[in-house]
């Protein structure tokens, strides 16, 4: 009778003798009391704030009794959330009557458009630094920024914006489809996020990014040096001294209007040395890092002259 009097006063028990109404009020009634262990209550008269109500008068009622009599008014619903812990979706059929769930039930999900949208958001809120950056993706990210930054000033709009914003205001046009056929963060590579970031790079361009921002530079000895763009000082490269010798001309990039920062190393790998102008070098402060090292290094070459010096990566044979 309480529930036909007052069917937005059916109450589902959440624990301690606190109770949800089907009209999202939160009561409770003393945990002492006999009605604090019954799941489902009608309520006939409380007092109190919306939030925190106080049940004066009340009588167990049961979900049958319920799916029973106001079976017109409840509503079966499939929902799609996101774990964080486990950074993948689930699917749940819930049916609730009103603010109150009757019951879920974990659905099989399968993926869609739809999935793909809701997933994307979610790894988006959880940060981008969870989605699985290979070393290769995050330079090519980083050499496309630098590009973007170093040609403002002529007004080349070629290079997209690839910050964290720009990249999510755009997940439409690359999470979204690479996430299409998944449902877990597990289930997608970093070739698959490689492959998927590439799209927002026209095709025109690309081959502009080899030339005008390499991975690598290749010294006058054949080595291969990674740039790294992420440098503070700028794309920066770390390179044995005695591998430059001969190079009379400061390596660029950025169709030469951005010269590389040169970390020289001593043959032990430890800088000495760092510059944004190798000729000014050899005439300048060479003379006295050859005094400082050759003692140090008596079998690698230290010529008084490096700018017409032979490059090398030996040292010399003993007693010479």
């Amino acid at each position: 009778m309480l529930a036909f009097a007052f069917p937005d006063r059916v109450a589902r028990n959440r624990g301690n003798g606190s109770f949800v109404l089907a009209n999202g009020r939160g009561a409770a009634v003393e945990q002492t009391s006999a009605l604090a262990r019954a799941p489902y209550i009608a309520v006939g008269e409380l007092t109190g704030t919306a939030a925190n109500g106080r049940i004066l008068l009340a009588a167990p009622i049961s979900q049958a009794e319920i799916e029973l009599h106001f079976a017109d008014h409840i509503e079966t619903a499939d929902e799609i959330s996101f774990d964080r812990g486990a950074m993948a979706l689930r699917a749940r059929r819930k049916r609730t009557l009103h603010a109150i769930t009757l019951s879920e039930a974990p659905l099989a999900l399968s993926p869609s458009l739809e999935t793909a949208k809701i997933f994307a958001d979610s790894l988006l809120a959880a940060g981008l630094d969870r989605l699985p950056w290979s070393k290769a993706a995050k330079q090519w990210r980083d050499r496309v920024m630098f590009l973007r930054k170093a040609q403002r000033e002529v007004q080349d709009d070629s290079w997209p914006d690839l910050s964290d914003d720009a990249l999510a205001a755009r997940r439409d046009d690359w999470l979204v489809p690479a996430l299409s056929d998944k449902t877990s963060l597990k289930e997608l590579t970093a070739g698959d996020l490689s492959d998927a970031l590439m799209t927002l790079l026209p095709w025109d361009v690309r081959a502009r990014l080899e030339r005008e921002a390499p991975t690598h530079f290749e010294a006058p000895t054949g080595t291969m040096l990674a740039i790294d763009y992420e440098a503070e000082q700028g794309p920066t490269i770390a390179v044995r001294l005695q591998e430059l010798f001969g190079l009379n001309t400061h390596p660029s990039i950025a169709k030469g209007a951005v010269p590389l920062v040169l970390e020289l190393l001593s043959p032990a790998q430890r800088p000495v040395q760092v510059t944004r102008d190798l000729p000014g070098f050899w005439r300048g402060s060479y003379a006295a890092v050859r005094t400082d090292l050759r003692g140090r290094y008596p079998r690698h070459p230290w010529p008084e002259d490096p700018a017409t010096a032979l490059p090398t990566r030996r040292v010399k044979p003993r007693g010479t």
